[in-house]
């Protein structure tokens, strides 16, 4: 059985990313891309549908692990009766081909070690004709794809696995070079494993000391960012959500989703999290993924694409995988990309109103491509949608969604204002009042003194909490503060909240599922806008503790179960993370908006 969630690490080389876990199995990795078929799959089965396990052969050995300081780079110290050993893990970046790493390093003493390779192609539904190239070379090819393992460790055929049994000695080093390549294609050049080592330490560490301080919370922030840096598809730009599909927001049921694309729901804290940090390289290659995405025809605009753009994320089961914890169906693709989701375009807007603000150099189609989504947003924004939390029910008149739609109008009228951009300023000024007319009108619940999820409801949803991180209100506003105390009274569980409301059973969601996690940390920056410090702190250190021994966080936590559920690690809740941490550090209190909130005021993310 796989490992808990939150006992996997993460590696990667901004290609791809791997799932180690605790006892030394890799048991996920998409080779060559995020989005690519497995070649092992046992996260969502089991060992035969492929894994890399090294391990001590003492079933009572010590272990603990740790990244090295600033870096991805896995060390996981065994102690055993006889000796010490290190292994150290890393996928190198920048390098021609994408190539896994593992060093055994011995200690003290004599460690005996053992190596298990399955490899399963297609997500763990084919094996692959294995053969020895040399005395150190081994390749497995299969239809398209090849991997060839390089080690001086003798390897033998077993039981439909590649295992090998060595020793090592203090001062000795035993190497493991796994490296992917198209089958039609020579092999991968061999690369120096010690020589890499020392080039992916010191990328990761001249990458981390760019960071900005964030106080007190310098080092999760720092860990969090070396974890979204790990998500980006270095050749594009774009930022997966999650380098897994299905794990599952509620063990053994069905709500299992493939994450392995680019949300542009997360296109303005994403930016904001890089540029608050001091990272505009991957601001800007965050910015020109977004543009290229969303170009083309206005009405054609999806919520999502895939890591260079794709537009086609056809939704599929996988019969033959049982399953993380038997939670079935397992999905590849999302049908989600074709839903109507009106947030998405405030969020686009906002975003490249925010790359403008933050000093990005402007990107000449940028104002063509907004001016055409407003156009259409203005045809649309009335119409009922399925919603920041993309409900495959009936579709409703969300909350969320119409804010964000004002907050679309409201950010190209500061485009106009503040960079001289054209416009139909007065018709922008005129959408804005009576978008924020609607919301107020029919969103908001007077008998709850909150606003709803969606017209006409009588539930609430955690997205409401980033009413006043848009600007749309003041956090001062009785309504805002109305919101904010019936989110803690009825979203509130052991002290996390829920993004749905318990009572919920309308909108097509099921219930049982974790508290996402990014819902706590809005909450967290509601309190800092309403000078509630102390209280944000003790959130975020609550939120702080539920993290992995290695700082990584899931897309949510059972409180329950006392685990860390959904797809792993989540780039949505890293940025959470940052954003709280930045927001507690500063004195400006910068999650609070400046502009009065009314009907045509341009209220900013800051």
């Amino acid at each position: 059985m796989a490992a808990r969630i939150e006992g996997y690490a993460f590696i990667g080389d901004l290609h791809t990313a791997a799932l180690v876990s605790r006892d030394g199995s890799i048991d996920w990795l998409c080779w060559p891309r995020f989005d690519s078929d497995s070649c092992f799959a046992a996260l969502l089965g089991t060992p035969e549908h492929g894994r890399w396990r090294i391990a001590p052969k003492d079933k009572g050995a010590k272990l603990s692990r740790k990244y090295r300081d600033s870096t991805l780079v896995l060390e996981t110290k065994i102690e055993t009766k006889d000796g010490e050993a290190l292994v150290i893990e890393f996928m190198p970046p920048h390098e021609d081909a994408s190539h896994l790493v593992r060093l055994i390093k011995g200690v003290r003493g004599r460690v005996a070690m053992r190596s298990e390779l399955v490899l399963r192609f297609g997500y763990g539904a084919i094996v692959p004709w294995v053969t020895r190239r040399s005395e150190l070379t081994l390749r497995a090819i299969a239809g398209p794809e090849k991997v060839v393992l390089r080690t001086r460790v003798r390897m033998r055929g077993e039981d439909m696995k590649t295992v090998g049994d060595f020793e090592v000695a203090e001062g000795d080093t035993a190497y493991f070079v796994l490296s992917y390549g198209a089958s039609h294609l020579p092999d991968p050049h061999p690369i120096d494993p010690e020589a890499a080592l020392e080039d992916t330490t010191t990328y990761w560490r001249e990458w981390a000391s760019q960071c900005h301080e964030a106080g007190d919370w310098s080092q999760p922030v720092r860990r969090s960012l070396i974890t979204l840096k790990a998500l980006i598809y270095e050749p594009t730009g774009g930022i997966v959500a999650a380098p897994t599909t299905s794990l599952p927001e509620q063990l053994g049921g069905m709500r299992n989703w493939d994450y392995r694309f680019c949300w542009l729901r997360d296109a303005t804290l994403t930016l904001l999290a890089f540029m608050n940090a001091g990272y505009y390289d991957e601001a800007k290659a965050w910015r020109d993924w977004l543009l290229r995405a969303v170009a083309g025809a206005p009405d054609q605009a999806q919520i999502m694409y895939g890591i260079a753009g794709e537009r086609r994320l056809t939704e599929y089961p996988l019969d033959w995988l049982p399953g993380y914890e038997n939670s079935k169906p397992v999905r590849i693709g999302n049908g989600a990309h074709g839903q109507l989701q009106i947030d998405v375009y405030g969020e686009v807007i906002d975003a490249l109103y925010q790359a403008l603000k933050g000093g990005l150099p402007e990107n000449k189609q940028s104002w063509a491509v907004q001016c055409k989504l407003l156009e259409h947003l203005a045809e649309i924004w009335h119409e009922p949608d399925r919603g920041i939390w993309e409900s495959r029910g009936e579709p409703r008149h969300y909350v969320y969604s119409k804010v964000m739609a004002w907050v679309a109008f409201d950010r190209a009228i500061k485009c106009i204002e503040e960079f001289d951009y054209d416009g139909p300023v007065d018709d922008w000024r005129a959408l804005c009042k009576r978008i924020h007319a609607d919301v107020c009108d029919k969103g908001f619940d007077r008998e709850l003194n909150s606003f709803v999820q969606s017209y006409g409801s009588k539930w609430l949803d955690a997205s409401l909490l980033l009413i006043p991180s848009t600007g749309f209100l003041p956090v001062d506003d009785a309504r805002v503060r109305g919101t904010i105390e019936a989110v803690e009274k009825r979203l509130m569980q052991d002290g996390f909240i829920m993004r749905h409301d318990p009572g919920e059973i309308e909108t097509g969601l099921t219930h049982g599922e974790g508290a996402f996690l990014a819902c706590s940390f809005w909450l967290a920056d509601c309190y800092v806008m309403l000078g509630r410090k102390d209280e944000a702190r003790k959130l975020f250190h609550r939120l702080l503790a539920i993290r992995n021994d290695l700082g990584l966080l899931a897309e949510e936590y059972d409180v329950g179960k006392k685990r860390q559920v959904g797809n792993f690690p989540q780039a949505f809740s890293h940025i959470a993370l940052v954003t709280t941490a930045h927001n507690l550090s500063s004195p400006d209190k910068p999650a609070e908006q400046r502009g009065d909130g009314r009907e045509g005021s341009a209220g900013q993310r800051s």
